[in-house]
């Protein structure tokens, strides 16, 4: 028979990969961030609550915190490595005053887990205490990155577009939480627990965002594309009037095209 630890360990793995993928999932938005040389309309909030959120369960995982953890840090200090160099992607393409709130909320964040890990290891003694501590903190940060694309989730209901909402963040964010409340319900983790739930509820919430409001997404880009070639065409009739030779020589062109 299968023991219990080696199932939560199966799970845990797993978990492991899934949130791999969902720490990968927005690099086609960054793809284009670093093609279109700005971050548009895409906010940098849930990228630094995802920072965040694995830094402080680095510390969680810490043998000096929680002991037997380890599948907690390889995962949370890959994330805190991809998520850090999203941020500072976002460093580089935003403008005034956006660059500096996200520069400086980095560095807040760096500042206060740090301090926290510090205090922690140094004023509690035991690693009840020290897991207690850290725990209801990641329940904190954990709840906060799962909720963090509510402001994006504010704005696909306004603009009634998902342009901004990537469907593969929420498809892997969604299975990420499931599989890690799956793997804190097996041996009964609250810390674990309530983060991952809420997460599998705001990802349900986002992909029912994305059902409903596709088709106009889809009509919007459509309609953002055409006027865009009506502009372009409207440009060539103006020159065409002027009537010099020049322009006389590319309607020729065009005519035998």
């Amino acid at each position: 028979m299968v023991s219990e630890d080696a199932i939560r360990t199966a799970v845990g793995i797993l978990g492991n990969i899934i949130a791999l993928g969902l720490f990968l999932s927005p690099l086609p938005t960054f793809v284009r961030i670093c093609k279109k040389g700005s971050v548009e309309q895409f906010s940098a909030i849930p990228y630094l609550a995802t920072l965040l959120n694995c830094m402080m369960w680095v510390v969680y995982g810490l043998p000096a915190v929680h002991p037997h953890s380890m599948l907690v840090i390889t995962i949370n200090g890959s994330g805190m490595v991809i998520e850090l160099a999203y941020v500072l992607l976002f460093v580089i393409y935003s403008r005034g005053a956006q660059r500096a709130r996200v520069a400086s909320m980095l560095v807040a964040e760096t500042v206060f887990v740090v301090a926290v890990a510090l205090l922690v290891l140094t004023l509690a003694y035991t690693h009840e205490r020290r897991s207690m501590i850290v725990g209801i903190l990641c329940v904190c940060f954990g709840t906060m990155m799962y909720a963090a694309p509510l402001s994006v989730m504010k704005m696909v209901i306004q603009t009634k577009s998902v342009e901004y909402m990537p469907l593969t963040l929420s498809l892997v964010s969604f299975f990420n939480g499931l599989c890690w409340t799956a793997y804190a319900l097996i041996r009964f983790d609250p810390y674990i627990t309530i983060p991952n739930g809420l997460g599998v509820m705001f990802a349900v919430a986002q992909l029912v965002l994305y059902a409903v409001y596709y088709k106009s997404t889809q009509r919007q880009i459509a309609d953002r594309k055409r006027k865009v070639a009506e502009t372009g065409m409207t440009e060539v009739v103006v020159v065409n009037a002027e009537g010099n030779n020049k322009v006389g020589s590319i309607s020729h062109e065009i005519r035998e095209f």
